[in-house]
């Protein structure tokens, strides 16, 4: 979850005016995307993810399905020729769905009823009401894995709906992230246990807006999930980062 105010204009002023955010973004984005590399962004918003791996070299697919924050990624990097924009969201299968649109704190329009039920009254969701919908077109990992090639790093926030990304993937890729909520926590469950039996990762995870990564020394699926559960419900939200263990041991 991102903090609310009055709806896109919000979101451009704390994800595009804050230079100390942003030098922080990028120096956490530096340890997983290099020049040459390619990135899904998945849940693109209004692109500040996507703005921080184009300066860091990368090639960009980022999706939002969202009709006026697409607008917005569009008018920002719809120029660039490093970055693909698609209006769709991503899921376990290829199709469509509702998605529950949050009018004044478009950040936290979502595509899981699940999350809306779970943020009743729950601490730092107080007042949030998703006043309209949009069906959306749903594409799935593997199918942009298929038109686009493996990327070197995916990006995944879309506000509890993370699982069905991750169902969507049929064969390990080197590094992912997405977001996890404390009022959610099953959802980070189910994402770790999925890539879990896709390939051997290793995980860490950052909270918040901080940037920074927790461990020094990434650690396994076990001990990442009971992270997770013992965290304070006012822990909020972060992102959780899963590295491929390679052949010779080193994630």
């Amino acid at each position: 979850m991102r903090h609310s105010k009055s709806g896109i204009g919000r979101s451009l002023d704390v994800y595009y005016r804050d230079l100390a955010r942003t030098e922080r973004m990028d120096r956490l984005n530096s340890h997983f995307v290099s020049s040459g590399d390619l990135v899904f962004d998945i849940g693109a918003h209004v692109g500040d993810r996507t703005a921080s791996f184009l300066r860091l070299g990368a090639t960009v697919v980022s999706l939002e399905p969202q009709p006026r924050v697409f607008r917005a990624l569009r008018l920002i990097h719809g120029r660039n020729p490093q970055a693909t924009l698609r209006a769709q969201a991503v899921g376990a299968v290829a199709g469509e769905l509702e998605m529950f649109l949050n009018s004044e704190n478009p950040t936290i329009s979502t595509l899981s009823p699940d999350l809306i039920a779970a943020a009743q009254n729950a601490q730092g969701w107080k007042g949030q009401t998703w006043d309209a919908r949009h069906i959306a077109p749903v594409v799935t990992l593997d199918q942009l894995v298929t038109t686009y090639g493996s990327p070197g790093f995916v990006k995944i926030d879309v506000e509890g709906h993370e699982a069905e990304v991750l169902a969507g993937l049929s064969a390990p890729l080197p590094l992912l992230s997405f977001e996890f909520t404390t009022i959610q926590r099953d959802v980070a469950h189910k994402c770790i246990a999925r890539l879990s039996g896709l390939g051997d990762y290793k995980f860490n995870l950052s909270f918040g807006e901080d940037h920074t990564l927790v461990y020094s020394n990434w650690t396994n699926a076990g001990a990442i999930s009971a992270q997770i559960a013992a965290l304070p419900e006012s822990a909020n939200s972060g992102d959780i980062y899963a590295r491929l263990v390679m052949d010779n041991g080193i994630p």
